[in-house]
């Protein structure tokens, strides 16, 4: 008779081919059957009938601000907004104080993140002007996804400008490289656009469509140049669907990211919510929301990422544009994708393949994204189909806003475990954190240089 440290019994799987029912039996972290476990032996057993259980989500943008900005977020809080939506691995961003743009940078991250994180974590090492020539040896250290590039002004180093330097960056290297492309130059034109008493709803005016569109036709003339292959953040903009349409057709390996943000929300948020709905780069018009959401359902995107970057309320209380850019999102995203599905935009399947597979693929993640046997036991256990409003007393960010509140989503976590273990548990967290940093199954591709 299998003994099991738990199971999970009668939920309704949410797999890659399709839903079923069936147990789950855990043991040492891992999906080691699924079934009818009715006669196996176990410590624990879960009885999830009537409930869907999901892989956790794998959310491969996140600013968590650990080091240096502790008083918005820190990797203990965002891991927790983390958990709370159903997003068992995070990918953190480079753009803390200081950087993450060495291995010593990089080393004191995941050494703040053992024994602190409710999820399990990487974190990019940044592209710099400096580290240009140890990007290749960076990449590959244990603990990263690789170099993420920042084409459009960000903290301390992190901008990359210039066509060469860009192409050095490509070069040195093989992983896929996530890019916010915005144009550096364009933006410091437009900045003179603003008016004298200026408010929030010219933030997609001094950071155009054009910035994108400029930024994203270079990076990726420079993919097709170098073999590199690049995956594009934050998509704001109906100018570039075209170009990373073209991209994939012409086999450069190219990948996507939408957020919900720019999914959901246009330029309306100016007037309702002020500098709560700034960020970089922006949400637009109706125009570009309404061609970004048809190109999700057509599957131009691979991925969907929240892009969660909290401020204060006093923060953002400053006049626009002293106000910074950047809202939460990590807490919210699996729920809006579970509303897509429920709504009948997407299927359940296309789901999994944005918010748990595709992240696995394009980063070469071990062990994640999928229910299967020999998969972490990385598991959510929802009510898909049953709505939500979204209320400011269940954010669990230090920033304690979302623009999100008020509206409806689906599928609030009832249960979530982590590496196996219950770390949520009826809606709330218990016991402590059990993430770990993501082993990687990366083979490195040699570029064409």
């Amino acid at each position: 008779m299998a003994t099991f440290d738990r199971v999970l019994r009668g939920g309704v799987l949410w797999l890659t081919d399709g839903p079923a029912v069936a147990d789950v039996g855990i043991k040492d972290g891992t999906i080691v059957e699924i079934g009818d476990l009715k006669q196996a032996s176990a410590s624990e057993i879960v009885k999830v009938e009537g409930l869907a259980v999901l892989p956790g989500m794998i959310d491969t943008q996140v600013h968590f601000r650990e080091p240096g900005m502790e008083h918005k977020e820190d990797l203990e809080s965002g891991s927790r907004a983390a958990l709370y939506g159903g997003v068992t691995t995070f990918f953190e961003m480079p753009n803390t104080s200081p950087t993450t743009t060495s291995r010593e940078a990089l080393d004191d991250k995941l050494s703040r993140a053992k024994g602190r994180c409710w999820a399990n974590y990487g974190f990019f090492v940044g592209a710099s002007n400096d580290n240009i020539d140890q990007l290749r040896e960076l990449e590959l250290l244990p603990g990263t996804p690789g170099i993420k590039i920042f084409m459009g002004s960000s903290t301390g180093p992190l901008l990359v400008e210039g066509d060469e330097n860009l192409r050095r960056v490509l070069e040195n290297g093989s992983r896929p490289c996530p890019i916010h492309a915005e144009d550096e130059p364009r933006l410091r034109e437009l900045k003179n656009l603003l008016s004298e008493h200026p408010h929030p709803r010219e933030h997609p005016h001094v950071r155009d469509a054009e910035a994108a569109r400029l930024a994203t036709s270079r990076i990726l003339a420079l993919s097709r140049e170098t073999g590199r292959p690049v995956h594009i953040l934050h998509v704001s903009t109906a100018d570039e669907l075209t170009l990373i349409d073209e991209a994939k057709r012409h086999g450069l390996r190219t990948t996507a990211e939408a957020t919900p943000q720019h999914l959901y929300f246009n330029e309306e948020l100016y007037e309702r919510r002020g500098t709560r709905a700034q960020m970089n780069p922006p949400i637009r018009s109706e125009e570009h929301r309404r061609a970004i959401f048809e190109a999700l359902v057509e599957g131009l995107f691979d991925v969907l990422g929240s892009d969660h970057a909290p401020h204060t309320l006093d923060e953002k209380a400053k006049p626009y544009p002293q106000s910074p850019s950047g809202m939460p999102g990590v807490q919210t995203i699996y729920p809006f994708a579970m509303r897509l599905v429920a709504e009948g935009h997407i299927s359940a399947e296309r789901m999994l393949q944005l918010c748990c597979e595709n992240p696995c693929a394009i980063y070469g993640i071990k062990g994640k994204g999928r229910i299967a046997v020999g998969y972490d036991a990385d598991l959510v256990v929802c009510e898909p189909s049953t709505p939500f409003t979204v209320e400011n007393a269940w954010f669990q960010s230090k920033c304690g806003w979302s623009a999100w509140e008020g509206e409806m989503l689906y599928g609030k976590p009832i249960h979530v475990l982590v590496n196996g273990t219950f770390s949520l548990r009826e809606g709330s967290h218990v016991g402590s954190p059990s993430g770990c940093a993501v082993e990687y199954d990366w083979k490195p591709v040699p570029s064409k240089v």
